[in-house]
């Protein structure tokens, strides 16, 4: 090879390697665009993304603050002097209630007066008959009629159940529960046929019935009832599964009920111990005794104790106080 063909060659080499490194640094700005486009885009929705779940956030946010408000609510509507007086079943008004808790208050602020009793006691003992006793009553009633239709409701169910499945209407069934079960379930269920004979929906009729008893199995039918009557489907399924619910968590209770029961012993000896001491030396020697409701010392110290032993029974009953 000559040198004139050597120098044409070289020539050739070096143009094709600055052409092939200029396509290079050309073509490499093209993913660079690329990726920044891609990027850009990435951003854009992410941006999007975070926009969008931002008012879905903001909504459910929403929604829980409102439902706790109407739970809120609806307890507190569930523990008015009123609503207590309609679940217990009395056929008294408020007024009357508060008639005669201001009556028995009186009452035994008289009786203290007579037995010369302390002003600023017989007013303290006056006052607790009056605004305490009458609602530890009404309490009372109100949980012995709310655990008596509990006892009872899932028996309700499977007459349901088994009325449906014999085909039988809804109706129909309600009012056999109405007829054949114990109170208060009956006269509940009676109440319940009332109101949708008179036109109410089975949606309002169930409202108006929880009000009366605020129970969670009450409720878990309500919704029950409610999905079927909107949405459809097999009635007597889902009411059967909602009786096997209902009879698990009766059993639940009766275990916790047992497995508490030395606890519950222990509390009630612990908490009447006290009073039952007193009144044994009381009984025996009485001038002992007369110190410590004599005495501003004693009558200090009973007082004390009896914030005390109030506080321990109070902390041993949630100790033991399971909800289910």
């Amino acid at each position: 090879m000559d040198r004139v063909s050597l120098i044409l060659l070289v020539s050739i080499l070096t143009f094709t390697m600055v052409g092939a490194l200029g396509l290079v640094l050309a073509g490499g700005s093209k993913p660079s665009g690329r990726m920044i486009k891609r990027a850009s885009a990435m951003a854009a929705a992410t941006a999007r993304a975070r926009s969008g779940t931002a008012p879905v956030k903001g909504r459910r946010r929403q929604m829980l603050k409102t439902l706790r408000g109407q739970t809120k609510a609806q307890v507190k509507a569930t523990q008015s002097i009123e609503a207590q007086i309609q679940q217990a079943g009395l056929k008294i008004t408020l007024r009357n209630f508060i008639i005669l808790s201001a009556g028995v208050g009186l009452g035994v602020l008289l009786l203290a007066v007579s037995l010369k009793v302390k002003l600023l006691l017989a007013l303290g003992l006056g006052f607790a008959a009056g605004f305490g006793l009458p609602r530890w009553v009404l309490g009372n009633l109100v949980k012995r009629r709310l655990k008596a239709f509990t006892e009872a409701f899932p028996d309700a169910i499977d007459i349901i159940v088994r009325g449906i499945r014999s085909g039988l209407p809804l109706n129909d069934c309600l009012k056999i529960i109405g007829h054949e079960c114990p109170e208060p379930l009956a006269g509940e269920f009676r109440r319940l046929v009332e109101t949708m004979s008179l036109g109410g929906t089975v949606e309002m009729a169930l409202g108006q019935m929880s009000a009366r008893i605020p129970t969670q199995e009450l409720r878990f039918f309500t919704v029950v009832l409610s999905i079927q009557q909107k949405a459809g489907g097999n009635l007597g399924e889902a009411l059967g599964n909602l009786s096997s619910v209902l009879r698990a968590r009766k059993l639940m209770r009766e275990k916790i009920k047992a497995l508490s029961s030395e606890a519950t012993a222990s509390a009630f000896i612990i908490g009447s111990m006290p009073p039952a001491v007193i009144i044994l030396i009381s009984v025996t020697s009485p001038a002992y005794m007369s110190l410590m409701f004599t005495v501003p010392k004693g009558q200090l110290m009973l007082l004390g104790g009896l914030i005390w032993m109030s506080l321990g029974i109070f902390v041993m009953r949630r100790m033991i106080n399971f909800q289910i």
